[in-house]
């Protein structure tokens, strides 16, 4: 049951590091990074996030929140399969903070840890059917409806980077993969090329525009939101790309849906952390 808190500890698990917050009143006034090395066992990774935690946890804490990029059991803080951290495989996280620390764990998978903290934090306040697109390595996808987050089976609703496109999936189009399959580059080298004015930079960034564009048109036929966050390394970009993406809604069959869409990039600092603290909320 969620509760009215003053204190949360935010937790993001990543693929190199964890990173972990203090959260007082909707704001994180104390940060830790823990590196995470794949290879490590699974204990060892589950004893450097102990300890974090444990650097930052007072009297005063009330619950955790934790995102991590996997599949998860909400019920029973279940997760499995971590990317980038193959010893978690099926890891009961929630119990296992929750006998170590004795306070209320919720755990949530990260793209859903996005949409909710920008609902609870962020430029999603306002709106009561919205989603929010994280834009790195994939495309991962929150889906709030009437307010509230829907997570599906074993939160596996908004996996739109899976569904078939071209002579892969989206998020191949979508998520750092298209400008390292196409291009053979990084997003974060082309974007500094964009920046200088250079044309092949620019060009690169217009076709994913267009390629963007057919994913949200899903998204639109799907739920029709009110809104979409764009968030994730890639969406830094938005100026290079959101022209080629408005071309590209262009043949989208309700006009009138678009007129009142409001596409928008996330200015949350601390993004994750406060992602994974709105769980607790």
């Amino acid at each position: 049951m969620s509760i009215l808190l003053d204190e949360i500890l935010g937790v993001d698990i990543g693929g190199t590091n964890i990173k972990i917050g203090k959260i007082v009143n909707g704001k994180v006034l104390q940060k830790c990074k823990i590196p995470v090395n794949r290879d490590d066992l699974e204990q060892v990774t589950l004893d450097n996030l102990y300890k974090g935690l444990k650097g930052l946890m007072t009297d005063s804490v009330q619950a955790i929140g934790i995102g991590v990029p996997a599949v998860v059991d909400i019920e029973s803080g279940t997760i499995f399969d971590v990317q980038n951290i193959p010893s978690w495989t099926n890891v009961a996280l929630k119990n296992l903070v929750e006998e170590k620390f004795n306070v209320p764990v919720y755990i949530n998978n990260d793209a859903n840890c996005f949409a909710i903290g920008e609902k609870q934090f962020g430029k999603l306040r306002e709106f009561k059917n919205c989603v929010a697109l994280s834009l790195g390595t994939g495309m991962g996808m929150g889906i709030i409806i009437d307010e509230k987050l829907y997570n599906g089976v074993l939160c596996g609703a908004g996996e739109i980077g899976m569904v078939p496109y071209l002579d892969g999936i989206l998020e191949h189009y979508t998520g750092s993969f298209f400008f390292e399959r196409e291009y053979n580059s990084s997003a974060l080298s082309l974007y500094n090329e964009a920046l200088e004015g250079k044309e092949n930079a620019l060009k690169v960034f217009k076709e994913y525009g267009t390629h963007l564009a057919e994913a949200i048109k899903i998204i639109l036929y799907m739920y029709a939101p009110e809104a979409i966050i764009l968030g994730g390394s890639i969406s830094n970009s938005f100026q290079f790309f959101e022209e080629s993406l408005k071309t590209g809604l262009a043949s989208f069959a309700y006009q009138k849906q678009i007129e009142n869409l409001k596409i928008q990039t996330s200015d949350l600092v601390d993004s994750p952390i406060l992602g994974a603290a709105a769980l607790c909320l």
